[in-house]
């Protein structure tokens, strides 16, 4: 049993050897056209890491030609495949750029979008890169507004203006927390002009009504009143708009203060 392990063993070493070897010939080789059709076969069998060596050899010498397209177009592949987005997505982008006639600039389009949006970051770190992914998908729904995935597309572009959306709302909550009242206004405000279709509205309207008495609790006395007064006003509107709302009994301890303090203002 040891001496056929150590055989099979020996066996695998030298036809690893012997690939290694082989491979390297070729990357040496001048023979562009060979190395290009060694490439292709790699690629076809999956061996993505040795395409790629070989198609970033080939780049230049095939430049605007055919061959030079599928290059690029599988260069991009490749890195998507191995789950390095980023440069998958500067691939895609390159390819638009430099084929932006060739039957895959579409299929391109959308995946240079569609990896930005795989890079898309988690909601309590910078968004920059949602920002980009964002303009990417809009990009390729107004070029190819009948193209096979624009309906994925669409779906993205709502799960990414979601996350931005879900993060300028911690941001208000954030401030309020901090007891930054004067910001957690503004910044409530500007939240449902930026979404006036947001989920969040009914909440929106429960949290600045509690902040509105807060601020006025800790204003200077001619404040008061009118700080009062929109936290009247803001519970009245989320009891107008969702009269079953479960934040109203939420809200409802603050509103009877306010109430209260305005009757002896």
């Amino acid at each position: 049993m040891f001496y056929r392990r150590l055989i099979i063993g020996l066996l695998f070493c030298l036809i690893c050897c012997s690939s290694c070897n082989e491979f390297g010939r070729i990357l040496k080789s001048t023979d562009n056209d060979v190395k290009y059709e060694v490439a292709m076969d790699y690629y076809d069998r999956m061996d993505y890491n040795h395409a790629l060596e070989l198609f970033d050899l080939l780049q230049n010498s095939f430049r605007n030609t055919p061959k030079g397209e599928l290059i690029t177009y599988r260069t991009a592949m490749c890195y998507y495949l191995t789950y390095d987005y980023e440069i998958a997505a500067y691939f895609f982008n390159k390819f638009v750029t430099n084929y932006p006639y060739s039957k895959d600039a579409e299929k391109a389009a959308y995946m240079n979008a569609y990896c930005s949006y795989l890079i898309s970051p988690k909601i309590n770190l910078d968004q920059q890169n949602t920002l980009t992914a964002i303009s990417h998908l809009e990009s390729y729904i107004s070029r190819y507004p009948q193209g096979d995935s624009v309906a994925r597309a669409n779906e993205l572009l709502v799960d990414l203006n979601n996350k931005l959306e879900e993060k300028d709302y911690n941001i208000c909550l954030l401030y309020y927390r901090m007891e930054n009242y004067n910001a957690a206004i503004t910044c409530f405000e500007n939240l449902l002009k930026k979404y006036p279709n947001t989920s969040h509205r009914e909440e929106i309207l429960s949290d600045m009504a509690k902040t509105y008495y807060d601020y006025a609790e800790n204003s200077v006395p001619e404040k008061q009143k009118e700080r009062y007064e929109a936290c009247v006003e803001r519970y009245n509107t989320l009891s107008y708009l969702y009269p079953d709302s479960p934040y109203l009994k939420e809200v409802e301890p603050a509103v009877i203060k306010a109430r209260k303090k305005l009757e002896n203002l």
